[in-house]
């Protein structure tokens, strides 16, 4: 008998080099050896048996087709930080999407208090996973930060920014910056810190490999984000020894831990200057904060990933829609 079919619909392909690609593509790398998986960016009457979309609010089209040409077939939605976090507040389409869907899927351990209480029975935490890689030595001369994030508002590359602005004069930590600017304006702001902090350099964006590689080698990985799903450059450090520093949004600390000592408030340059002072200027800080990271690292293990998400596949597409039980 044929293998059942899934199709992956993603607003993001591979030139878009973002967390949005890098999940649809694990998600069919992982589905592949039991079904026929095709990606694609929109539903456009292409035959398969599950529909699974990313972003309740850009991939509203394909969950409402969907719906419409085949309601007797199952669909599931995993859910981003802007539609957890900001479109499903206010946005009709994103709201009708979290109806329409058979599973929604969330991306960090305290997603679920962000939807509307009758939507969480059918509703799964699927942490996202990446590969371990050997903790590298860091340097002892200076620490090294690293932002992964292209330059958008909602990534807070300012606090980034301003943190290396109060830094400046603190010649043992160094500030490096992977990202597209897709806000042109957040783009001449990074240019023109290079001019006043030679220390912060901004990189542009990179491929996934070489980013993967700074990552391994940074001192402390920083993600000031104002709002997450569940950010996968954050789990790429922690599988690979990177401590992190974050803020504290619920899709950061729904992947650290409520305990975890390396968050700050989100927009808080004082705060995440104040976390880099301590890591460069107390061993103890940046032992605990390792340490930390190395417990969480577990769950992002990609047989973990693996089977959480083919048990949801694997109901939905069973006669009984019989979906795992958390």
């Amino acid at each position: 008998m044929p293998r059942p079919s899934i199709l992956i619909v993603t607003p993001a392909l591979a030139d878009a080099n973002n967390g949005n690609w890098q999940t649809a593509q694990r998600y069919a790398r992982f589905l592949a050896p039991a079904y026929r998986v095709e990606l694609a960016k929109s539903f456009d009457g292409q035959p398969a048996d599950l529909l699974l979309c990313l972003h309740a609010r850009r991939s509203a089209t394909s969950v409402q087709a969907w719906h419409s040409q085949r309601p007797d077939r199952p669909q599931m939605l995993v859910l981003t930080g802007t539609d957890l976090y900001q479109d499903i507040a206010a946005d009709p389409q994103a709201q009708n999407s979290l109806e329409i869907a058979d599973a929604l899927i969330v991306l960090n351990q305290l997603g679920l208090r962000a939807l509307p209480a009758p939507l969480r029975a059918k509703a799964f935490v699927c942490l996202q996973s990446c590969s371990t890689r050997q903790t590298q030595v860091k340097s002892s001369r200076h620490l090294r930060a690293l932002m992964v994030g292209h330059l958008r508002e909602v990534k807070s590359p300012q606090t980034y920014f301003d943190a290396a602005e109060l830094l400046k004069d603190k010649h043992d930590i160094w500030f490096d910056h992977i990202g597209a600017a897709l806000e042109p304006a957040l783009g001449a702001a990074a240019q023109s810190l290079m001019q006043r902090c030679p220390r912060y350099r901004w990189l542009g964006a990179l491929p996934h490999g070489s980013t993967r590689r700074r990552i391994q080698a940074a001192g402390v990985l920083v993600h000031p984000s104002r709002l997450e799903g569940g950010a996968h450059v954050v789990i790429e450090a922690l599988c690979s020894g990177t401590p992190v520093l974050a803020s504290r949004v619920d899709g950061n600390v729904g992947l650290l831990g409520g305990d975890y000592l390396g968050l700050f408030d989100w927009n808080d340059a004082e705060g995440l200057a104040g976390l880099l002072k301590q890591c460069r200027d107390d061993p103890a800080m940046l032992t605990t904060l390792q340490a930390q990271a190395a417990r969480r690292a577990a769950l992002f293990h990609p047989d973990q990933e693996r089977s959480r998400l083919r048990a949801i596949v694997a109901g939905l597409l069973s006669p009984t829609k019989s979906l795992p039980k958390d």
